[in-house]
């Protein structure tokens, strides 16, 4: 049975959104999984990443990789975008940028596994790569994060 945007409570979708000025995980929204007895990936690549320098104020730049494992809800990818247009005038460092990510999608939709990349483009010469994985304790997704965690490169 197909969910229409109103049965599935998504305010942002199908409707003209302004962009949040700073960090704003309250945007996130989610909906039903209709298929939470399989596994499967969810992959979204965001090329156009922005955030700010804590220290210089200058803006960084990066493509950031969520892919998880849903389990009863899943991340609406309108709401996914304001977030993450969120970050454009808020300082963090890279490694914070993507544990937050990742923080704030366990938060809103306890998902089986997800992990999180950044690939940010370099600075001073120097490319950042950070990766941070979670998977739901006590289960073979507990397993897979900590396989992932350990043969990533």
């Amino acid at each position: 049975m197909k969910q229409t945007r109103d049965k599935a409570g998504l305010k942002a979708l199908g409707k003209e959104s302004p962009i949040r000025k700073e960090y704003a995980p309250e945007v996130l929204e989610t909906f039903e999984n209709l298929h939470p007895g399989n596994d499967y990936w969810v992959r979204f690549n965001c090329p156009e990443f922005t955030t700010l320098c804590p220290i210089t104020g200058q803006p960084d730049f990066a493509e950031i990789r969520i892919s998880y494992i849903p389990d009863k809800r899943m991340v609406e990818s309108k709401s996914l975008k304001l977030y993450l247009f969120s970050f454009r005038n808020h300082g963090d460092f890279h490694e914070d940028c993507i544990n937050t990510i990742m923080k704030d999608l366990i938060a809103l939709m306890d998902p089986k596994y997800i992990e999180v990349t950044g690939f940010f483009t370099p600075r001073g010469g120097i490319s950042i790569y950070p990766y941070a994985n979670y998977g739901r304790p006590g289960t073979k997704y507990e397993e897979l994060a900590q396989q992932r965690f350990a043969t990533h490169e």
